[in-house]
């Protein structure tokens, strides 16, 4: 492999925790495409939860391509690893699928801090800012709006309630 032209103050251990990273978002969009999919299920049949879950999954495998575009542009070298399985694929309900969500969202932002810890104690501003500047704020945004999601839908309730909240509240969320 050619050395990097373009690599400069780019430590190999933020290059690795990038990789990681990028990993993580795949799996997070691997997570929210199997909930997409279930409320997909005619026995489900949540359209607003499905299309929610999904649109989630293509905002995480939007995370995954900026980490590798901004991994290519310090001089790093993107590795793929192998992406496991969601812990489960029966979601049972709305509730569960997003307390679910707001769980991975915790621990992705958790990874991120953790992410941008290791480039400032490599003295790496531009892997600061590009963390700061946005995947750290997009998380504060995406924990909020789940948040903000369990707390209406448990408001609402289950059985019924659980799908007035899908036809309405997930419809104006699109």
């Amino acid at each position: 492999m050619a050395d990097s032209k373009v690599r400069q103050n780019y430590h190999e251990q933020c290059e690795a925790a990038i990789n990681k990273q990028i990993n993580r978002e795949l799996y997070a969009s691997y997570v929210y495409l199997s909930m997409g999919y279930y409320f997909d299920r005619d026995d489900v049949a949540l359209a607003g939860f499905s299309k929610h879950f999904k649109d989630q999954s293509a905002e995480e495998l939007t995370h995954a391509e900026k980490l590798m575009k901004f991994q290519n542009k310090r001089g790093g070298r993107v590795a793929f690893y192998d992406i496991p399985p969601p812990e489960k694929d029966d979601w049972e309900s709305g509730m569960e699928a997003l307390k679910a969500a707001l769980a991975l969202e915790t621990s992705v932002n958790q990874d991120l801090l953790k992410l941008r810890q290791l480039a400032e104690d490599h003295n790496d501003p531009q892997t600061c800012d590009f963390l700061d500047n946005g995947l750290l704020q997009q998380q504060i945004e995406e924990i909020k709006q789940i948040g903000d999601f369990i707390t209406s839908l448990e408001r609402a309730g289950g059985g019924l309630g659980q799908y007035i909240y899908d036809k309405t509240e997930l419809a104006e969320n699109k």
